[in-house]
């Protein structure tokens, strides 16, 4: 565990490192292209951070593929997340610079076609291009600093006129092949951004080495062209005319009935930028400092409770076990009548709780998603689940999900043999319920946001042959896994209870305050460890931007564990000490509750972060997706809490004489 700690510190630190240039992505190679070889551009679906619903890009009156529009494979990753990559009619030649070439001239605007234009200028859509893998960027001043984007905004609107950006200026950065540059693996960081010179003349096209690309900009202008000057060219002929592309002027407004005219540019420039390192412009890590504050902030949460813990398992239960076994039983029972606290309830500590199937899948699911979490995260903190291989992350989840019912069966049925004092009927329905509880959870949204989509004709729409597979995969890999973990946690010996537990229960002492007042509370503390964090992924999933900080992120999970295991801990020890021996939920709860203010969390983002966001249907995506998250993070969190308490009070009744 020490030296697995010790890679993911690593990685976080290699993360962050100020001095690196690059890091070399892992289930990526470089391709090799001959001068003069032809490079295909893709285009996948059009995003705004303004609905939040991804388009296809053909749905709007953009020019096609001679050869048809042809959907590239895609995985099950880049289904879930929307991704439709297609063909699109931009072709270059490698190390070949081209200027004003045309691609076509579309149809004369219908006014359906018309309004739908508007309407996504309006909503701040983007287009999004890809080069061998690469995102096309867009880089914006501000003052004294250079903005990063992906992709290119559909258009613009000025007063009341609306301008399409109907010409690209292509620069795409090349780099000598070198065998050196493929074994060659360098640090990622926080450099300062330094932009390559972009030029038009970019060495010897006549090299005998062949080149990698290692960068694709693109520049969108809006200029007016003539449909009449084009009657007669065939795509990717020579526009009669010089194309000056200046990206500070629009003047190719659109109007109703009237074509527009497609054209484009590209020029190839030898970069210093290797290989390794040409994902540098999209994963340079923002707010390092930042990162590093979230982790001392939660270390001293830990700390503060750790000491809490020390008191009490070394200070007080200790002096209080060690009087307590040096009475003989006569004066045990007369101490007894004048103690108040944990030692009254030993009888009744381990009596078992209301709803116990319920509590027992709860806690099965909990170990599931801990599991899953742990190790997606722990493999992308090691690169292996890279931005450059679209869609692995959701898959690698939906894997690991998978495979780790087992896990999932084992410890709903262990859980539920030690209530039951060792009898194991019941297991089956046990198993069956923890296969089905958060998969159906998850269904009932997914399906209920999945027909939204399909409502708005969105390609985040989960298509119904991916629904079949998706529940093919439920039936036949998870729940056969979940049953056979359930059958092991059946076979395998339950827990023992070191004490007995009267028939009839004691009664609990009226409560100064309720105690499920303190359980909702004791959330703000693991939601203290990663609220930072949080704000840095929701600015993943909803702001287009790409996360590659999951060695931070791993640290950041572990820590929330360990808090979440001790908050509960001490929440317990405070109700057992008011005679309040109904613990078993409380504990899932105290830690458990942190869900809540995440979801509170969310929308206060919504509402303040995500302000542009249009429509009642893009404020019940975010929300359905957020409800989702926060499920999955109770159901985590409060099995940690319950884990953890459970152990402790078997510690701590261990040691209790009682008949």
């Amino acid at each position: 565990m020490a030296r697995l700690l010790f890679l993911v510190v690593a990685a976080a630190l290699f993360l962050s490192a100020p001095g690196a240039d690059g890091f070399y992505l892992p289930g990526s190679y470089p391709h090799k292209y001959n001068p003069s070889e032809p490079l295909s551009v893709k285009v996948n679906s059009l995003t705004s951070i303004d609905t939040e619903i991804p388009y296809s890009y053909y749905s709007l009156p953009f020019c096609k593929p001679p050869d048809g529009v042809k959907d590239s494979a895609e995985n099950l990753g880049e289904l879930l997340m929307g991704d439709r990559i297609e063909n699109s009619p931009y072709r270059f030649k490698m190390y070949t610079n081209d200027s004003d070439l045309f691609l076509c001239r579309s149809p004369p605007l219908a006014a359906d076609t018309f309004n739908l234009l508007k309407k996504r200028i309006d909503e701040m859509y983007q287009v999004n291009l890809i080069l061998d893998n690469l995102p096309a960027i867009r880089y914006t001043k501000k003052d004294d600093y250079f903005l990063r984007w992906t992709g290119y905004p559909v258009g613009i609107r000025v007063g009341v006129d609306y301008y399409v950006f109907n010409h690209l200026q292509f620069t795409v950065l090349v780099h000598k092949y070198e065998e050196a540059n493929v074994a060659r693996v360098m640090g990622t960081g926080d450099a300062t951004d330094g932009f390559p010179s972009a030029g038009k003349d970019g060495g010897s096209a006549g090299s005998s080495s062949g080149w990698m690309v290692v960068g694709f900009e693109v520049v969108p202008c809006s200029i007016k062209h003539n449909p009449d000057d084009v009657k007669s060219l065939k795509m990717y002929g020579k526009y009669p005319r010089s194309i000056k592309c200046d990206p500070t002027t629009v003047s190719m407004s659109i109007k109703e009935n009237e074509p527009i005219v497609y054209t484009y540019e590209v020029s190839f420039v030898e970069s210093d930028i290797k290989w390794p390192s040409r994902w540098d412009a999209y994963l340079k890590m923002e707010g390092a400092k930042v990162h590093w504050f979230s982790i001392l902030n939660s270390l001293m949460v830990i700390a503060f409770l750790a000491g809490i813990v020390f008191v009490i398992l070394l200070r007080t239960v200790r002096r209080d076990l060690t009087r307590y076994e040096e009475l003989d039983s006569e004066a045990q029972a007369q101490m007894n009548e004048e103690l108040s606290g944990w030692k009254l309830v030993v009888s009744d500590v381990f009596r078992a709780p209301s709803n116990p199937m319920l509590l027992c899948v709860m806690v099965g699911d909990g170990v599931q998603i801990l599991g899953m979490a742990v190790v997606t995260i722990l493999f992308a903190a090691l690169g292996f689940m890279s931005p450059a291989s679209r869609g692995t992350l959701i898959t690698g989840m939906l894997f690991f999900y998978l495979v780790l019912g087992i896990l999932a069966g084992y410890a709903g049925v262990r859980v539920w043999k030690t209530i039951k004092c060792g009898d194991h009927t019941g297991w089956m329905a046990v198993s069956w319920r923890v296969a089905c509880f958060f998969p159906g959870i998850a269904f009932l949204i997914l399906t209920t946001l999945n027909f939204l989509l399909w409502g708005s004709q969105s390609t985040g729409a989960i298509p119904f042959s991916l629904f079949v597979i998706l529940i093919l995969l439920w039936f036949c890999i998870s729940v056969p896994l979940t049953l056979v973990g359930g059958l092991l946690g059946a076979k395998a010996p339950h827990i023992e209870y070191p004490v007995r537990t009267n028939q009839i229960p004691r009664e609990i002492p009226p409560q100064k305050y309720p105690s499920w007042l303190l359980v909702l509370g004791a959330g703000t503390l693991p939601f203290g460890t990663l609220f930072i964090e949080l704000f840095f992924i929701m600015s993943s999933i909803w702001m287009g931007r790409v996360y590659y900080v999951f060695g931070f992120l791993f640290i950041v999970l572990l820590l929330l564990v360990i808090v979440c295991a001790e908050v509960s801990l001490v929440l317990t020890y405070m109700h057992l000490c008011v005679e309040d021996w109904k613990w078993w939920w409380k504990s899932f709860f105290s830690s458990g509750s942190v869900a809540i203010y995440i979801f509170l969390y969310s929308i206060n983002y919504l509402v303040f972060d995500l302000k542009s966001l249009s429509g009642p249907v893009s404020a019940t995506l975010y929300l359905g997706y957020s409800l989702f998250m926060v499920i999955a993070i109770m159901l985590a969190t409060g099995t940690v809490g319950f884990i953890s308490s459970f152990c402790f009070v078997h510690y701590l009744f261990s040691s209790v004489k009682a008949d």
